[in-house]
């Protein structure tokens, strides 16, 4: 739901302003999205003793550096509608609109072993090639038994494990006999 409310918003924000704003803005709510994984920013952004006024005031003095006119109406419409707690949804979708107007990604390879770093940055250059556009890659190791590439945005995700390949190897031995 709150993905919905916040496409609405920041359709109309893209429809009024230019690419340096929205860039601006996705860089000021990303920030804003970071505070409200504080367990105490939350407790005041959500408590009914705190009046509408004291809310915007913590945000607009949190986005103050910013700079803009636009940004502070936004804060306040937000606080006014009481869509407080929609920011981080605008900031995951205005990276995502970002990222697709540029064509810039990024995307997670987990793996059990080690990946060198020369081959994180050919399978980036390779799936950048692949979709035209540029795309980061970050190496996680976790406990997955093979290798899995994860790019969100775009919705591709490869992977190859160990027991899906064993499985098919017996699948191809079965069906050979």
């Amino acid at each position: 739901m709150e993905e919905l409310i916040a496409k609405k918003y920041i359709k109309a924000i893209t429809n009024s302003s230019d690419e340096a704003t929205i860039k601006n803005m996705a860089i000021v709510f990303s920030v804003l999205a970071d505070a409200f994984t504080n367990e105490k920013f939350l407790r005041v952004m959500n408590s009914p003793l705190e009046s509408d006024s004291s809310k915007s005031a913590i945000l607009l003095d949190a986005v103050k550096s910013a700079k803009s006119t636009e940004l502070d109406n936004f804060i306040k419409l937000l606080v006014e509608n009481k869509r407080i707690n929609i920011i981080p949804a605008i900031a995951q979708e205005m990276r995502k609109n970002l990222a697709k107007a540029t064509k810039t990604y990024t995307g997670t390879i987990y793996s059990d072993a080690n990946i060198e770093k020369k081959l994180v940055t050919e399978l980036s250059k390779a799936l950048g090639t692949k979709f035209d556009s540029k795309i980061t890659l970050t190496f996680v190791k976790n406990d997955f038994s093979g290798i899995k590439v994860d790019v969100e945005d775009i919705g591709v995700e490869i992977n190859f494990s160990k027991s899906r390949i064993n499985s098919q190897m017996i699948e191809h031995i079965l069906k050979a006999i």
